[in-house]
């Protein structure tokens, strides 16, 4: 899996991490702070969310046409100072419910999303760049899993540290959370500035639920009270969001250090005005032609699986807020540690080692590592409470990124065997399988949801962590490959604005994930995550009857891989000769 890899993989990963890792801090409770600071409704708080999420996933197309017209890794540079900007706003405290505060948060958020439109595309590029090596060159998809684990290392932390902040604020005061509070004190303090009729009935809501969970209540004060309980929770969101400054700090020093590892592979008009750097093949007019519409079609598909994909900070955290409580029991508790599941990661990674090792001594080191790690877990289940209570909605984001990592090595061993006996699927083809099972997940949202009147439920966590695994299994089928299918099939001198492009598809799905949201309420859960299993089938279908132009493309590629590659060992081979 790490065999043959450039040195820079290493260090733009880690850079990459370190920025998804504040990133997702972030967006992990970016919908529950919306809705706690400012009383937005699921509609509009969803809104919000997806416009932010377009927007910081269609700029780097604009980052991708700046890059190719001045320096990418001026760029991605450019992108860290600003994002650290934006981070900074918005970990400083303002008044809840203030029309001010809102305007503060628009600003930090555009500023958020302008550094990762210069950032996030133009790493990758300069990634993909990296495999135009020969040397590096047939393990270009390999490199982007790598590369793809490395920042859901990152995002495996990010929910647990954003409410280890929340637990932390609370911490200092009375008062503890509880998923329904902050609506409740919402409807009660508009309720009590446009003296509704309905305040009595608000006030009661806010008392049971505090009286519930071991906090005192007095009517006298119930303003005072439900502010102070929003400011707490808001402020504690606030610490979290300070945390990706810091994370960006750590992700700039790591480029730097790391760019004499990476800083040749840089593309840029000096090296090639035409824009084929280093040993990137020249395309006709028709290869160019042909790989541009290929890349449309799949972003075409891949606008659909970013829908459904991205309801994890949405749909699926109002889900696991409204229909699920915060408690857990069984053997399934202990997940929501996160370093019972770094635990589990380093024993998958343990058992490849001892099968995968060349040496007694790698073989003897894996098994010690199996061995500790499954002690580890056997002690976080003994210590852990039965059920554990206090699960915050957030936490449930965490396992996505889990699952990349822990199953990365399972899905390369499983296509390295496949490739081997000349069966392994096509990019494309992967991109098709990662549909059908996205719309696997959902229908087991759809089976948990039955029987759940309007939004409140109490459906075990079983059912929603399941639906995480099945849309890593598609995620790790299109993501990475797909990234992979960009970089390789771009056209060299667009290549940059092609992977902006892929961005800018991602921007169109995520935009599209308020759909649910603004449907919330309005239809029954099972018909809302039936829409979802529609559009990852009919995306299916079509990327499937387009399957062959698709696979041609590749294999154009391919060849021409090869062809470069055989060019420099025969240009080797003749200079070791004369030397």
């Amino acid at each position: 899996m790490f065999k043959n890899q450039p040195k820079g993989l290493y260090f733009l990963g880690l850079s990459n991490m370190g920025e998804r890792f504040g990133y997702y801090t972030m967006l992990s409770i970016l919908l529950l702070f919306l809705q706690a600071k400012f009383g937005f409704s699921t509609a509009i708080s969803g809104q919000i969310y997806a416009i932010f999420m377009a927007v910081v996933y269609f700029l780097p197309i604009v980052g991708g046409w700046v890059a190719d017209r001045w320096n990418f890794s001026k760029c991605v540079v450019a992108g860290i100072f600003i994002m650290f900007a934006g981070y900074l706003v918005m970990a400083i405290p303002t008044p809840v419910r203030a029309d001010s505060s809102l305007w503060i948060l628009f600003g930090a958020l555009a500023l958020i999303a302008i550094g990762t439109g210069l950032f996030k595309g133009n790493l990758q590029v300069i990634v993909g760049d990296l495999y135009n090596d020969p040397r590096y060159s047939s393990q270009r998809d390999a490199g982007f899993s790598i590369f793809y684990m490395a920042i859901n290392i990152g995002s495996m932390f990010a929910p647990g540290t954003a409410s280890a902040m929340c637990n932390f604020a609370f911490a200092h005061s009375d008062l503890k959370y509880v998923a329904d509070l902050p609506a409740a004190c919402n409807a009660y303090l508009d309720a009590a500035e446009k003296g509704s009729a309905n305040l009595p009935e608000a006030a009661s809501r806010v008392a049971d639920l505090a009286a519930a969970n071991g906090m005192d209540v007095d009517f006298s004060g119930l303003t005072a009270w439900c502010s102070d309980y929003l400011s707490t929770l808001t402020t504690g969101y606030n610490y979290g969001f300070g945390v990706a400054c810091i994370s960006l700090i750590i992700s700039y020093a790591i480029y730097m250090f790391g760019k004499r590892y990476f800083g040749s592979s840089i593309p840029s008009k000096k090296k090639d005005e035409a824009g084929n750097n280093g040993s990137a093949p020249v395309l006709t007019p028709r290869q160019t032609r042909d790989r541009m519409v290929a890349l449309l079609l799949v972003f075409a598909v891949v606008i659909f699986f970013w829908m459904v994909f991205n309801q994890s900070g949405a749909a699926l955290t109002e889900f696991a807020k409204s229909c699920i409580g915060p408690e857990c029991g069984g053997f399934t508790r202990i997940f929501f540690n996160v370093w019972a599941l770094v635990a589990f990661c380093l024993a998958v990674y343990a058992i490849f080692g001892i099968f995968q090792s060349r040496t007694t001594s790698g073989k003897t080191t894996a098994c010690i590592l199996l061995v500790c790690m499954l002690s580890f877990i056997v002690y976080f289940y003994a210590t852990t409470p039965n059920p554990l209570t206090n699960i915050q909605p957030q936490d449930y984001q965490q396992f996505n990124p889990f699952f990349v990592v822990a199953l990365t090595p399972v899905s390369l061993a499983l296509f390295g065997w496949l490739a081997s006996k000349g069966k392994e699927p096509s990019a494309p083809r992967k991109i098709g399988y990662g549909m059908i099972l996205a719309a696997l997940a959902y229908g087991l949202m759809a089976l948990s949801s039955i029987g759940i009147s309007g939004t409140s439920g109490n459906v075990n966590p079983n059912w929603l962590i399941s639906t995480y695994l099945i849309l890593t299994f598609a995620e790790l089928l299109l993501s990475p490959m797909g990234i992979s299918f960009v970089s390789k099939v771009a056209p060299p001198k667009y290549k940059g604005a092609m992977m902006g492009a892929w961005f800018g598809a991602t921007a169109i799905g995520n935009y599209l994930v308020m759909v649910p949201m603004l449907l919330w309420g309005k239809i029954s859960l099972v018909a809302i995550w039936s829409i979802l299993i529609g559009l990852c089938l009919i995306s299916a279908i079509f990327i499937f009857s387009i399957m062959r132009k698709l696979e041609n493309v590749t294999a154009e590629a391919d060849a021409a891989e090869n062809v470069l590659a055989e060019e420099a060992a025969a240009q080797k081979l003749a200079s070791d000769v004369e030397a």
